[in-house]
């Protein structure tokens, strides 16, 4: 009860609607996670030092894109060097007091006892699970022949700890299941403790919640309810939301994002580190510290500065090697995140704005519509003459919807883009364009407004900005876009974001407490499917060979 009232959860509230599930996933684990776990099990000092293939997006979303992901030959290769980089730092002189519980009965050799009370805690916190015997001594083993060949127990310890680091078992998240009946699964315990942890922390599980795990007590509602209680007190939730909002909101994007710096010289490497933090700490502040309505993101005015932004914006910043609060005037000409210059820069071309490129980010990446792609047969060339370029963005735009094959999206996009063209393509502020004026009055599904700050309004009061996130959350947190037959359960989730006044808590409560956030059916199994994994293979049960 204490729990269900610190998130607002009403007593009265209809029954939650009851799904069936989905098959189980298997999923490899994104860039941050791997960091994230490196840096919970032995610290920020441990260097993660490599490059990591991408995950496409599916759905929207590199979480449900990490379902797809393979690791071929060569990136395994990739994988276990750096994962003998990570265990040679664990355990190197320097740090292996950090880690270590015993001293090795002799340096220059083998220790089995040692090397078993390291490799069996840390092992369960990397495979999310206790080890079965074969795991544990598979890995006492290899510590055993590379201790006896290199003449140092640390030295052949670290390859124990290597692999464990490259196997499947720790590189995909695996929905494993067991048999309740003759037609039904469910997910193991540990299985239910990764889903947890990975969407409210983006990481492993700690110890504590493999303990609850193993104790049975995850399994029941007052253990559950404890755990969330404590997983959303935690330090690392603020990891984890801004992890879900990183993904949402594409900001994997800054990574290749590139502007012309005789343009925009402000719009330095660092400034673009800066934005890409800034949008996130104003969500997470918002979301978190204020426990704010989550449509108000959209029109607030506070958020946070540093000196490198500071010279993007224009405004001076006491002290520059900091974050610190800012709230911007309405001379500064912003309200919302959606004014932010992380996101309009991200969302234009390297020396110029984009009307119609932030107004698609705004369908769908903030409403989760779909805008379709030009038609193949576009000519483009109607719309790069040199004399179109000599045009203000709106006389630019209303070419495109000359255009009957263009106009129907454009319609959707180019307004709301239209909006924001009160920033460059580095989202300085601006308030003419090749000498005139710009006109940022526009309409958006049925509201007409005069500037960007009604455009703020417009979308705070938007039906689909929350119905946007729900749908969103419950994606991220299931690792899968949610079914037809999950739409009740989806109505409900929004109902109950309504009622708790559109805050981000609650509803993480509400789908993380709900028994459907762990429901699966029986995997439909083909005998001969298997991942490969360098020389390991995980097949679709989840075991090495």
């Amino acid at each position: 009860m204490a729990t269900a009232l610190l998130f607002g959860i009403s007593a009265c509230s209809e029954p939650v609607p009851v799904i069936e599930g989905a098959e189980p996933t298997l999923r490899r684990l994104t860039e941050q996670q791997y960091r994230n776990v490196v840096s919970d099990l032995f610290g920020d000092h441990i260097i993660v030092s490599g490059s990591f293939d991408p995950i496409l997006r599916q759905d929207g979303l590199v979480s449900i894109g990490a379902g797809n992901a393979t690791i071929s030959a060569s990136s395994f290769d990739k994988y276990e060097k750096l994962a003998h980089s990570i265990a040679e730092q664990v355990l190197n002189e320097q740090n292996r007091g950090l880690f270590m519980p015993c001293e090795p009965a002799r340096i220059d050799g083998p220790d089995e006892a040692c090397a078993r009370a390291f490799l069996e805690p840390v092992g369960r916190l990397l495979f999310r699970r206790s080890l079965d015997q074969s795991e544990l001594s598979q890995a006492i083993d290899l510590t055993e022949t590379a201790s006896k060949q290199l003449g140092n127990f640390y030295e052949g310890l670290a390859f124990g700890l290597t692999s464990l680091m490259v196997s499947p078992k720790f590189l995909f998240v695996i929905d494993e299941v067991e048999d309740v009946s003759a037609e039904n699964v469910e997910l193991t315990v540990y299985a239910k403790a990764a889903r947890l942890s990975f969407f409210l922390w983006n990481t492993t599980p700690d110890a504590v919640l493999l303990d609850a795990a193993e104790s049975g007590a995850l399994s029941t509602s007052k253990g559950l309810e404890a755990e969330l209680g404590r997983m959303m007190q935690s330090p690392r939730l603020s990891r984890g939301v801004q992890a879900f909002f990183a993904d949402m909101l594409h900001l994997d994007e800054f990574d290749h994002l590139e502007k012309d710096n005789l343009i925009y010289p402000a719009f330095d490497p660092q400034a673009t580190e800066d934005a890409r933090e800034q949008l996130l700490l104003t969500i997470e502040h918002h979301l978190l510290n204020d426990d704010a309505d989550y449509r108000d993101l959209f029109v607030t005015r506070k958020t946070f500065m540093s000196g490198p932004l500071g010279r993007v914006y224009r405004t001076p910043v006491s002290e520059p090697d900091l974050w610190t609060p800012y709230e911007f005037a309405d001379s500064e000409g912003r309200s919302g995140i959606q004014s932010l210059a992380g996101f309009i820069a991200l969302h234009s071309h390297p020396g110029r704005s984009s009307p119609t490129i932030r107004g698609k980010a705004v369908r769908e990446l903030l409403l989760c519509q779909t805008i379709p792609e030009p038609p193949a047969d576009i000519d483009f060339s109607v719309f790069n003459e040199p004399s179109s370029q000599q045009l203000v963005a709106r006389e630019r735009l209303d070419v495109h919807n000359s255009v009957a094959s263009c106009a129907g999206c454009h319609r959707l996009t180019d307004g709301i883009g239209l909006s924001l063209e009160n920033y460059d393509g580095a989202g300085q502020y601006r308030t003419k364009d090749m000498g005139f004026e710009i006109d940022v009055s526009g309409n958006l599904d049925g509201i007409d407004y005069a500037n960007q700050f009604g455009l703020a309004d417009a979308l705070s009061q938007n039906p689909a900005i929350p119905v946007c996130l729900v749908e969103q959350t419950l994606a991220y947190g299931l690792a899968r876009k949610p079914g037809p037959e999950e739409k009740d359960w989806l109505s409900f989730l929004i109902n109950q974001f309504a009622e708790s006044g559109y805050r981000f808590k609650p509803l993480l409560h509400s789908v993380a407490a709900s028994e459907n956030f762990f429901a699966v059916t029986a995997p439909q199994l083909d005998s001969s499917a298997e991942t490969q994994v360098g020389n390991l293979k995980t097949t679709s049960k989840g075991s090495d060979s």
